[in-house]
C-alpha cells in the first residue's frame, strides 16, 4: 500500500523558516513527479511547489524565491524548504506523487495520484 506522510510542520514567527519532509512507502517515486499543496481555511487547495522526475523545479509565484523543494531518491523523500514565512502561508500542506513515470512538470491536483495527510503550517504576525 502506497503511503506519503508529510512531516515538520509547526507554529513560527513571521519571517522565520520551517521545513517539510515528505517520505513515500510502498514503491518507489524516483521516476515520478512530486508536489506540494497547501489549503488554507475556507480556501481551495493550491499548487505549491513541483519536482520532476528529472529534477526540473516550478514553484507558484506566491513562493518563488522564498520556498525550495528538493528530493531524496534514495531516501524516496521530497522536502519542502520554507523561508521568510509570511501569515498569508498559513495552511494545511499536503505532498503528493504522481502515478505515471512520464516526465514533466504538473500543476494541477488532478495530475497526481497518490496524497499526503497533510501537515498544519502556521505562521503568526
Amino acid at each position: 500500500q502506497v503511503q506519503l506522510v508529510e512531516s515538520g510542520g509547526g507554529l513560527v514567527q513571521a519571517g522565520g523558516s520551517l521545513g517539510l519532509s515528505c517520505a513515500a512507502s510502498g514503491r518507489s517515486f524516483s521516476n515520478n513527479a512530486m508536489g506540494w499543496f497547501r489549503q488554507a481555511p475556507g480556501k481551495e487547495r493550491e499548487f505549491v511547489a513541483t519536482i520532476s522526475s528529472g529534477g526540473s523545479t516550478r514553484y507558484a509565484d506566491f513562493v518563488k524565491g522564498r520556498f525550495t523543494i528538493s528530493r531524496d531518491n534514495a531516501k524516496n523523500t521530497v522536502y519542502l524548504r520554507m523561508n521568510t514565512l509570511k501569515p498569508e502561508d498559513t495552511a494545511v500542506y499536503y505532498c503528493a506523487a504522481r502515478g505515471s513515470t512520464y516526465g514533466g512538470i504538473y500543476y494541477r491536483e488532478s495530475d497526481y495520484n497518490y496524497w499526503g495527510q497533510g501537515t498544519q503550517v502556521t505562521v503568526s504576525s
